[in-house]
Parts: structure tokens; sequence; C-alpha cells
């Protein structure tokens, strides 16, 4: 029988774990309290991250000392500090969301095998700023830097329905005023931009069928900024023929799954107007 003892870690091993989980419970402590609004009491804390309010405690000591979290001395409440108010402004200066969508637009065409583009709003209106094409494109005469209707395309259906901008309201009336009568009896008769507008935030989306573009059908689903504002809108198109432009179909349902994902990475925390909905009505039943 061995009378060996089993071996410990080797102290330098074991001081490099606990100093990493040191680190992660710091984090834990941080983002606990960026959850509850930036400023909480100890207890509460504690319990939001799951551990003993004296662990905290430590922990939010050494967080003071290093200005990513003060006290207001009349209440005991902790705050996020002046530091970590500085890592947050650093982090949203770097905030592109272009850069953070072209994963998106390279799933999108890839997975549906459709064409999809990246607009923002332009002084002329939704100007596509980058561009993907499936092995098998669409023949479309819009490409990096073309600018689309507000009325007629789902990309400017999908400002005009979830941004809060004047601008995009005036671009609207000029082309209902400029459209031909054809045109204009497609749209409600009583409130036409209205319309439009209530239709995209009740679905989450915009979908045209050969309005824009003959025998070309687009979904589009706008991207939001950490403040709530739409920065971008991500859009699928096809030829009508093959392309499901229901706004409960695998596509819209594919870029509406995306966009939420880059809002997200974007910081934005708000509720989608279709998850919204449904929050009401389950209040409203229960």
């Amino acid at each position: 029988m061995s009378d060996a003892v089993p071996s410990s870690p080797a102290p330098r091993a074991r001081d490099r774990r606990q100093r990493v989980q040191a680190a992660e419970t710091g984090i834990q402590v941080l983002k606990g309290l960026a959850t509850l609004g930036g400023r909480a009491g100890l207890s509460a804390l504690a319990t939001r991250i799951g551990e003993s309010p004296a662990k905290v405690h430590r922990y939010l000591v050494s967080l003071m000392e290093g200005g990513l979290v003060a006290q207001d001395a009349s209440t005991q409440q902790y705050y996020l500090g002046t530091a970590a108010i500085e890592i947050g402004l650093a982090a949203m200066r770097q905030i592109d969301p272009v850069r953070y969508a072209e994963a998106s637009l390279v799933r999108l065409r890839e997975s549906l095998q459709v064409t999809c583009f990246i607009a923002v709003m332009g002084n002329l209106g939704p100007t596509i700023l980058r561009f993907e094409e499936p092995g098998l494109p669409v023949t479309v005469n819009v490409r990096a830097g073309s600018v689309l209707p507000v009325l007629w395309s789902a990309t400017g259906r999908a400002f005009l329905g979830m941004a809060e901008d004047a601008s995009v309201a005036m671009l609207a009336q000029a082309e209902l005023a400029a459209a031909p009568p054809a045109r204009r009896a497609t749209l409600d008769p009583d409130d036409p931009i209205g319309a439009l507008q209530r239709q995209v935030r009740q679905a989450g989306c915009a979908s045209v069928r050969d309005t824009n573009l003959p025998g070309i059908s687009a979904v589009a689903a706008a991207i939001h900024d950490y403040t709530g504002r739409v920065v971008a809108v991500l859009t699928a198109l096809g030829a009508s023929g093959g392309f499901d432009a229901g706004i409960d179909g695998a596509n819209a349902r594919a870029v509406r799954a995306e966009v939420d994902a880059v809002s997200r990475a974007l910081g934005y925390e708000g509720v989608g107007p279709r998850e919204e909905a449904g929050r009401v009505g389950s209040e409203g039943a229960a």
C-alpha cells in the first residue's frame, strides 16, 4: 500500500487561479450593479448576483479604490463610478452598426441564399452601404451607394415605421405627393403613411412584393443602438416567385433574429414591437 500523498497544485498556479476567480467575481459585481440600473444597496446587489453580502462588500471596497464604484453617503447605496463611466463612453465611441452587421449579412446570404444589404438614412433617403449576393444573384439595379424610396421599398418602410425622425416622414410625404394615382391606390386611402407605420411597428419588420422593383420582394428590419435610436436597416430580397415575403415567413424571422442580435451587441435593451404586443396581451389576460 502506497503512502504517497497526492500532490497539491503548485503555489504559482493556485495563485493564478485565485486571481482569475477574483476578477470574475468583480466583473459579476459590476454587471449586477449595471443590471440594477447602475445603483443599488448591498443586499439587493448580493441577491442579484447570488453571493453573500460580506463577500460582495469586500469586492465593492476594492472597486471603489479603483474608481469603478462609488457610494452615496446619504443612502449608503453603491453606484457606478467615474472610471466605469469612462470605460462605457470609450466602448460607445467604437460602435459601428455596419461593422457589427457584416457577420449578419454573410449569415443571411449563406443560410437563405438571398441578396441582402445594410442601409443607413442619408440626406436623400435610405442609402445602401454594404451589399452581399449569393452564388446565383438576383438581377437588381441597386448597389452600394444606391438611394431607396421611403414609401415603396421595404428598407424605407422599416425606417419610416421604426425611426422617430421627422425627416423620414417628410421624405415620405414628398414621395406620396409625387406618386401617380395607381401607386397611391396601393396605400391606405385615409391614412397612407400612418397605416404603414403601424403595420411595421406591429410586425417588427417591413415587407414588400413587386412594390419598388417589378418581380422583386423584400423584408427589412431596423437596427437600434443603446439609446433606442434606429441606426441602420437590414434587408433581404429575392425574386418574387421564390421569395417568402410574409412577415411570419422564414426570411422575415431570420432578418428579425439577426437585427435583434446586432441591436443587443450595440447595447439596445428595449422590447421589440411584437414582444411588447405579446406582453400587453398576456398582462391583459392575467
